[in-house]
């Protein structure tokens, strides 16, 4: 079974349960997910102030950012257009993409997806089976009034589907690295690198210090990485764009591309894995949950 299909019989499920409040259901998915009892009152946790700030921090401008083609202008009008990736068209219907003017490689987004699910990466548009993509990005565009974890930023505009540049991986890797920056109040504290995101043996992952140091602490069921890494010439350049993006909100995980020394635009996250993560050791959660400071709470 595929991740979307795993992702859609999840919905639906969850959509049996819309009928609870927002603050009964985070608080109930929070226990089955890390077995504790949230604490909302007086956060502490990293993860527990994410469900806080779900439920309390409105900001219209978070919903602007988690959505693919809105935070493209965002990004623009911060004076970093130049690492935008090419977009070759925004969609309201499936029925609009021309395919026969796209090159062979491209990537479809839904705007509003998020967690790996509404991607499609085309290798080679001879062996596309168009029937079947409209078929999927048709389901992509059904509008929804929440999701299973509550997070409000990605019902806010309407589902569309993106499309843009196919981004080799460079440096002769197998796959695109991911350098996400964990960003509270403007400031990056730590990220993650990734790669191996869709190969067979899944996703790897190490958390680093802006010394570019690899940290004693890992997301549970995540393996590390099995090369070395090398810090990126422009590793500087990647923080400073991570701090020039974060600075209107209290928490956001800022996403890049490095690219064979240059830099694309990934996503902006405010709710990482819904909130739900797991660390190895425990004490990450705590010392994450430091750097975020919450307004009323702290």
């Amino acid at each position: 079974m595929d991740k979307y299909l795993k992702s859609k019989i999840k919905l639906q499920i969850l959509k049996l349960f819309n009928w609870i409040p927002d603050k009964q259901m985070i608080a109930i998915q929070y226990r089955i997910k890390t077995g504790r009892k949230l604490n909302l009152k007086h956060p502490v946790r990293y993860t527990e102030k994410l469900q806080w700030y779900k439920l309390y921090h409105r900001d219209p401008v978070m919903a602007q950012c988690a959505d693919k083609w809105e935070v493209r202008s965002y990004i623009e009008k911060k004076g970093l257009s130049e690492i935008l990736n090419k977009c070759y068209g925004v969609y309201d219907s499936e029925e609009e993409i021309d395919f026969d003017k796209l090159p062979d490689q491209f990537v479809i987004k839904s705007t509003s997806g998020a967690g790996g699910i509404g991607i499609e990466i085309c290798m080679d548009k001879s062996q596309l089976d168009i029937v079947k993509l409209k078929k999927k990005l048709h389901r992509w565009l059904k509008p929804q009034k929440n999701g299973g974890g509550r997070e409000w930023v990605y019902y806010q505009y309407k589902p569309r589907l993106i499309v843009e540049k196919y981004l080799e991986p460079g440096n002769g890797e197998k796959s695109l690295t991911d350098y996400k920056f964990f960003c509270f109040h403007g400031e990056p504290y730590c990220l993650y690198v990734m790669n191996e995101r869709f190969t067979e043996d899944g996703v790897r992952q190490n958390i680093l210090d802006l010394d570019f140091k690899v940290m004693p602490y890992m997301r549970v069921r995540i393996q590390p990485i099995r090369t070395g890494l090398k810090k990126p010439d422009n590793f500087e350049c990647m923080v400073e764009m991570a701090r020039t993006l974060s600075k209107d909100f209290p928490y956001v995980r800022v996403d890049f591309y490095n690219i064979d020394g240059k830099i694309y635009f990934g996503e902006m996250t405010f709710f990482p894995g819904s909130g739900y993560y797991d660390f190895e050791p425990d004490e990450f959660d705590f010392i994450l949950g430091e750097k975020f400071y919450l307004k009323g709470v702290d």
